[in-house]
């Protein structure tokens, strides 16, 4: 009776084992599974994770893009900008370049005016009232950046000169300005009026001349 009893409590201690045996195999099998899961899971995420570095590079390629398009257009709209206002600011001088160019006749008039004028004259009310007008007008020219070009000593320079004759005068190079038929004047580096001048040209030399050798007297 007592062998048959270990005989049964063997038994049963092999099908607990074959039980512990067969679960350990299935939590095996789980373990495999999940393993299988999670590394599937992962292959997954590494995919998503390449796709949306793939995305995030072309969002920085179209982002590098729109930056250039706008930095490009920024510097259009500034040279724009920049073109508009040089082209404004040359208006505006050549519109004040030609006003101040048609007061040049009337400070003409002005110094003939006075340059002829009798000396007995310059103490009378109104002819201070004249000088007092010039005074004022050459001071609006002056004030606008207009300047008188200098022809005294100075040789003649086409830029800034024009020559209504050319005379053989003594004492004076070739080139050199003789005087002054017309003041000229210039707006900074822009000319108003060139200054007509009287140019000096070289000297013809004098034929020299023969000196003959004395006559000889007639022999008889």
């Amino acid at each position: 009776m007592a062998k048959r009893k270990e005989q049964m409590s063997d038994a049963e201690t092999v099908e607990e084992e074959i039980e512990a045996q067969a679960e350990v195999a299935e939590r095996a099998e789980e373990v495999v599974a999940e393993a299988v899961a999670v590394e599937e899971g992962l292959e997954e995420e590494r995919q998503d994770l390449e796709g949306l570095q793939e995305e995030l590079e072309k969002a920085k390629v179209q982002a590098a893009e729109y930056l250039e398009g706008w930095q490009r257009a920024q510097a259009e709209f500034s040279n724009y900008k920049k073109r508009q206002e040089a082209e404004r600011a040359g208006v505006i001088t050549r519109a004040n370049a030609t006003l101040l160019r048609r007061l040049l006749p009337v400070v003409d008039d002005f110094e003939r005016a006075l340059a002829t004028q009798p000396a007995s004259l310059n103490q009378l009310t109104w002819c201070e009232g004249i000088f007092l007008i010039k005074h004022k007008l050459n001071a609006i020219l002056e004030s606008e950046g207009v300047k008188p070009i200098k022809t005294e000593g100075q040789v003649f320079d086409p830029c800034y000169h024009e020559a209504v004759t050319y005379e053989e005068v003594a004492g004076y190079e070739e080139g050199q300005i003789i005087g002054e038929v017309q003041r000229g004047y210039i707006l900074g580096e822009r000319v108003l009026r060139p200054a007509l001048v009287r140019v000096a040209k070289a000297l013809e030399p004098q034929p020299e001349e023969d000196v003959g050798a004395p006559e000889s007297e007639d022999k008889e």
